[in-house]
């Protein structure tokens, strides 16, 4: 993780443009795919569609609220846009333009929201998203997903088409360390969370870039006789209820993950699932503190929030530490 890289980091900055790769390859079918960017495109790498598909890409200029009118114009008559912009812009600055075009709509805008997260850190707090996954949770209709690594995002490309509605998918700067070897190594569903590790003394769920971290905090806490369950909860909404529940029956520890606010994000969501689920659990959340975050690398800013492998243990074994009250609830149906 970082924002220097050589040669010896070539593969996974290539990686990092499987977003636009992927929705280049799904357009080569489908000719009502059209793509729209706010003068980002570069950096958002709708670019590599653009190449391919010109007369079918848009730019609107650095105008946010436009890129999303301008998609639910062209979904309202028969197409599926892409709309890509910085994460922080697409949830703040065209959020209005999102919820009263697209989602009251039930128009298929596809928001694809790049630099997510503390991932351009060097850009001050003013570029850090940490905000969307409560903004876009709130909107009725939206469908939400933070893949782990670009293989996940392209798989999430190709999925969403098919997906009714507005469609929000956030991802990081696209240089960030790979989860997964290829496309083609693991199943991916919407709406269904990722096993990635078996454990039965506490439950790590993460989303985005930190799962990664999350499954290499696991094999840490093997080493100190801790077994840890690893989910990647891709998908925010619809939360795969199921996985929630199951993990707090069989640990009834867990530790969410998540780069963003602890405040409205991945945390939240899990804590109202046990909440109505009747399970009791101890719930942990690790994310960005309610408040702005300092200037700088990615990498330090993850170790500052505990979001790096050794924080994530280090927070798990102080989990392990708690007690938990005994009761009968683990033989109810």
């Amino acid at each position: 993780m970082g924002t220097a890289w050589n040669a010896y980091d070539a593969n996974k900055m290539s990686a990092g443009k499987a977003d636009g790769q992927a929705l280049a390859e799904i357009a080569a079918n489908d000719p009502r795919i059209v793509a729209l960017t706010a003068d980002l495109a570069k950096s958002t790498n709708t670019g590599i569609f653009g190449e391919q598909f010109p007369d079918r890409m848009f730019n609107v200029g650095i105008a946010e609220q436009n890129l999303f009118g301008v998609a639910a114009g062209l979904a309202k008559v028969g197409y599926i846009p892409f709309a890509s912009t910085f994460a922080i812009f697409a949830c703040l600055r065209g959020g209005e333009f999102i919820r009263t075009d697209a989602a009251y709509q039930k128009l298929p805008v596809k928001i694809i929201g790049t630099h997510g997260g503390l991932s351009f850190g060097a850009a001050g707090s003013t570029h850090h998203c940490i905000e969307d996954f409560a903004v876009m949770r709130a909107i009725p209709n939206m469908t939400v997903v933070i893949p782990a690594d670009a293989y996940e995002c392209a798989r999430a490309i190709k999925s969403c088409v098919d997906v009714p509605g507005p469609f929000y998918l956030r991802v990081g700067r696209g240089m960030e360390p790979l989860l997964h070897n290829s496309e083609d190594e693991f199943d991916f569903e919407i709406g269904k969370a990722m096993h990635l590790k078996d454990g039965n003394d506490v439950t790590i769920i993460a989303c985005g870039n930190p799962t990664r971290d999350a499954l290499i905090a696991g094999e840490m806490l093997d080493e100190q006789g801790v077994s840890a369950q690893v989910i990647n909860m891709h998908t925010l909404k619809p939360i795969d209820r199921e996985a929630i529940v199951e993990a707090a029956v069989k640990t009834r520890r867990i530790v969410t993950v998540e780069e963003h606010n602890v405040v409205g994000g991945l945390g939240d969501a899990v804590a109202a699932v046990l909440a109505e689920s009747g399970k009791r659990c101890i719930l942990t959340k690790i994310g960005i503190p309610d408040e702005f975050g300092p200037i700088g690398k990615p990498e330090d800013l993850y170790a500052l929030y505990k979001l790096s492998s050794q924080g994530i243990m280090e927070t798990v074994m102080e989990l392990m530490g708690k007690e938990i009250e005994e009761d009968d609830w683990d033989d109810e149906d």
